[in-house]
């Protein structure tokens, strides 16, 4: 039984999803404790009691402390198994970052799997459909793996009803990723959406994104393109996306609207963050790596890569998946600051 402690690191959710992920893909049953003991409210939120329920039943696991609120959680897996399946979190609470806990296990068994989740798509501290679709997809299709995301509706805070599917199909092997040089930014894509509110909202909100990125930097030189979205709802909400598209790169950056927040403010937020990647020439954004290291630890080779920010959740990650089974790793950089990451897997 692997011991784990929730407070470790950044002592978030991240612990216990990555915990599930190996833990089904290995078969190996863990405990953790303090889960999330580092955020306002401790313990197993409606979106991690929905990710450990859908690991439960994809494995046939026996599972104790699966309750809200519970700071304390073993989980034994059996063999995992496909097919088709539908998971209702019942709040705004992050579909994405269910869904991120089911793939790694699913990636591993004889056939497509279909995965239908309601929920929150666009929702705070957790990645927009947008930005899972249009970034972590494709780099997981650079490494071998195939998904295939689908919105039906979308999901905001604080009412969710999103839904999304997904389908996963088997990977034969995961390949090595080396990427450290960005490249030339090629184009700066934006969607900007609204749900139930003036789709004038939606244009403000890139007005001021390219107004920010205009301001901030002088020398880019590529197509800009919009996407306005009308988005299907049954509350109200607002965000934009913006994918910056590199020569040997994606990135993506997210902000969401909220009641009171201007809507040019909205898009200064995401225009910010990706000025702040812009000016490190690093190869991935901040939010990408710690997404990745998992599947880089299985695969058949070396992978390299230069990040904007190393984070905590990219050093909590990577301490959670060296519990599991033995890689190797080393992180050039300070904490918030640029830098380089090596990940070696011993799989042959």
């Amino acid at each position: 039984m692997i011991e784990i402690d929730g407070s470790f690191g950044e002592g978030g959710g991240q612990i216990l999803r990555t915990a599930l992920s190996l833990s089904c893909m290995f078969r190996k049953p863990f405990r953790i404790i303090n889960i999330r003991k580092g955020r306002k409210k401790p313990g197993l939120m409606p979106q991690h009691l929905t990710g450990v329920r859908a690991a439960q039943l994809l494995s046939h696991a026996e599972v104790t402390g699966d309750h809200i609120g519970s700071v304390e959680l073993t989980f034994t897996p059996g063999e995992v198994k496909g097919g088709s399946f539908f998971f209702d979190i019942g709040t705004a609470g992050s579909t994405m970052l269910v869904l991120q806990t089911l793939i790694p296990a699913l990636i591993l068994v004889g056939g497509r799997t279909e995965i239908i989740l309601k929920g929150g798509t666009h929702v705070p501290f957790s990645p927009s459909f947008h930005y899972v679709n249009e970034v972590f997809v494709p780099f997981l299709e650079r490494l071998g793996i195939r998904i295939l995301l689908s919105i039906e509706s979308y999901g905001f805070y604080p009412k969710g009803g999103g839904k999304i599917r997904a389908e996963i199909f088997p990977a034969r092997r995961i390949r090595p990723l080396t990427i450290l040089e960005r490249g030339r930014i090629v184009a700066l894509k934006g969607c900007s959406g609204v749900a139930n509110l003036p789709l004038s909202i939606a244009e403000r909100q890139w007005k001021g994104s390219l107004e920010k990125v205009h301001s901030e930097i002088k020398d880019l030189r590529c197509p800009e393109s919009l996407d306005l979205l009308d988005a299907p709802a049954i509350g109200q909400g607002t965000f934009i996306f913006l994918k910056a598209q590199s020569e040997h790169s994606l990135a993506g950056f997210t902000s969401l609207g909220e009641r009171g927040k201007k809507a040019e403010l909205v898009g200064e937020e995401a225009a910010s963050e990706f000025v702040q990647y812009y000016y490190t020439d690093a190869a991935l954004d901040p939010h990408l790596p710690d997404q990745l290291v998992l599947y880089l630890s299985l695969s058949d080779g070396e992978s390299e890569f230069t990040t904007s920010r190393i984070t905590q959740h990219l050093l909590t990650n990577l301490w959670v998946i060296g519990l599991f089974h033995e890689f190797k790793y080393s992180v050039e950089g300070e904490s918030g600051k640029p830098g380089k990451v090596k990940v070696t897997s011993p799989r042959p």
